[in-house]
């Protein structure tokens, strides 16, 4: 079975090899029939501390790396300094 993939910005950055990203998802409500939009943090691995808060990233599944940390970053858009 092929390994998850999630797109999700990120909102966290200050630990150590750890990024933590929000990943948005949409749907419509049953009864409402209104487009309802929930997001979930997950915490991943950035082993080179390259992104930072505001970034895009891909993020894959993976084997167990921590207490929280399930997932790892596959890659990723930089925010475009604003001048």
């Amino acid at each position: 079975m092929p390994k998850r993939q999630l797109q999700g910005i990120v909102v966290a950055d200050k630990q150590d090899k750890t990024i933590v990203v929000r990943v948005e998802r949409r749907f419509t409500h049953p009864v409402m029939k209104k487009t309802v939009r929930r997001s979930k943090k997950y915490h991943a691995h950035d082993e080179t501390n390259e992104y930072s808060v505001g970034d895009i990233v891909w993020i894959e599944e993976h084997s167990p790396i921590s207490k929280l940390k399930r997932w790892a970053v596959i890659q990723g858009e930089k925010k475009q300094k604003a001048t």
